[in-house]
C-alpha cells in the first residue's frame, strides 16, 4: 500500500509578526535617537554656560584691574564749579578716568580709559577704551582711541556711585558735582565704591562692586601723591 507523503511545512515569519518586529526597532530607533539629542542639547548648554562663565571672569578680572586702579591726580588747570579736580567722569551710562594699565596686558603706565556700552551689530557689548596718558586737561577724542571688546550681547547696563558722606548706603546714578552748598566738596573726592550692572543675553550677571581704596603712591614726588585701588605705575 503506498501512501502519500505530506508537503514539510516551512519555517519562517508571518507579516502580522514582520511588523511587530519592525515597529518595535521603529520606537527603540525613536528612543535612541532622542536620547542622542537631549545629550547634545545638555553639551551645548553647559559649553555655553562655560563660554559665559570665562566671558565673566575674564572680563571682571580686567575691569577690577584697571579700575581698582584710579589714580588721584590733579587735572591740569583750574577746573569748572560743576567739574572734578580730578580727571574723572562718573556717568550713569558710562565712567572715564586715568589709571594705570596692568603691565601684564602688554602695555604698563598711566593710561585714559572709558568703561560703555556701545552699539555693535544689532546689540550692544561692552567696550573698555584706553589711549596713554599724555598730561592733557581733559580726556581724548574716545572715537579715535584703541577700544578692547570684554562682553559681547549686552541687553542692559549702568553704573551707580556710592558716596558715604552724602548719601551712605545708597547708590547714586552719577558722580555729580551739584551738591548746593558742598559742590566743592565732592570736587575734592572720588567716590568709595562703584557698582556694575551687566546683563547679558541669556543671563544676568552678578552685580560687580569695585571699592576705590586710596592707597600711598609709590612715585614719589608725583602731582596728586595718591592712588586710588593700587600703586602707580
Amino acid at each position: 500500500m503506498v501512501y502519500a507523503s505530506r508537503p514539510s511545512r516551512r519555517q519562517g515569519f508571518t507579516l502580522v509578526e514582520l511588523l511587530v518586529a519592525m515597529s518595535l526597532m521603529s520606537l527603540i530607533l525613536l528612543a535612541m535617537s532622542s536620547a542622542l539629542h537631549t545629550m547634545g542639547q545638555t553639551e551645548s548648554r553647559i559649553d555655553e554656560r562655560s563660554t559665559r562663565l570665562d566671558d565673566f571672569r575674564s572680563a571682571t578680572a580686567f575691569i577690577r584691574s584697571t579700575l581698582g586702579r584710579v589714580s588721584m591726580r590733579l587735572r591740569p588747570g583750574a577746573g569748572s564749579v560743576d567739574q572734578s579736580n580730578y580727571l574723572f567722569e562718573g556717568r550713569n551710562e558710562g565712567i572715564a578716568w586715568v589709571g594705570a594699565m596692568p603691565a601684564r596686558y602688554g602695555a604698563g603706565g598711566r593710561h585714559f580709559f572709558r568703561l560703555m556700552a556701545e552699539p555693535s551689530g544689532q546689540g550692544y557689548a561692552l567696550v573698555l577704551r584706553y589711549a596713554p596718558w599724555t598730561g592733557a586737561a581733559g580726556f581724548p577724542d574716545w572715537s579715535q582711541v584703541d577700544g578692547r571688546v570684554l562682553v559681547g550681547g549686552v541687553t542692559g547696563w549702568s553704573i551707580e556711585y556710592e558716596d558715604p558722606r552724602v548719601a551712605p548706603g545708597r547708590w547714586l546714578p552719577e558722580w555729580s558735582m551739584a551738591m548746593g552748598n558742598t559742590n566743592q566738596d565732592r570736587r575734592s573726592r572720588l567716590p568709595s565704591r562703584v557698582r556694575l550692572l551687566i546683563q547679558v543675553a541669556g543671563s544676568d550677571w552678578p552685580e560687580l562692586v569695585i571699592p576705590l581704596r586710596q592707597l600711598p603712591s609709590q612715585v614719589g614726588g608725583s602731582a596728586g601723591g595718591f592712588a586710588v585701588g593700587g600703586a602707580e605705575e
